[in-house]
């Protein structure tokens, strides 16, 4: 279900979110899909981000959006540098937005603005560094 949810176009459109959000920033961006979550969402998206070794990133400030997609719930998860330098409701912001877009049925519109809205935070705390600047983590989504 999780991987049939999303065409390969929805799919093409989400990566070009992430990757046009990268490139303003050293910031890294990542989506997992999965069909359930049988516990809390947040505590399977500490999970998650753990296992794709998200919190291994220079900075600090990678964000995962985490959705499973059969139990109709998602989490948006980042780490410590990005945390610290967001106002306290931003990630509550881009929930609710995007849950908006989520409840018309258009779940690759709704991710693609919550990256994009992630994406000028994370330009505005983590610019993009010309020097040395490298993709740290993959664009591409990943499926549980």
């Amino acid at each position: 279900m999780a991987e049939k949810l999303f065409s390969q176009e929805d799919r093409n459109i989400i990566i070009a979110a992430i990757q046009a959000a990268e490139r303003e920033t050293s910031g890294e961006i990542q989506v997992h899909i999965e069909n359930h979550c049988s516990e809390d969402v947040m505590d399977r998206a500490a999970e998650v981000f753990e296992t794709l070794k998200m919190h291994q990133t220079k900075y600090r400030n990678a964000v995962l959006f985490y959705l499973a997609v059969e139990d109709h719930r998602f989490a948006i998860l980042g780490d410590g540098g990005i945390n610290h330098v967001v106002p306290s409701d931003f990630w509550e912001n881009i929930k609710d937005i995007m849950l908006g877009e989520f409840k018309k049925r258009r779940f690759t519109e709704g991710l693609r603005i919550g990256i994009e809205m992630c994406g000028l935070q994370l330009k505005a705390h983590f610019p993009f560094e010309q020097k040395g600047d490298v993709n740290e983590l993959p664009d591409e989504i990943s499926f549980g």
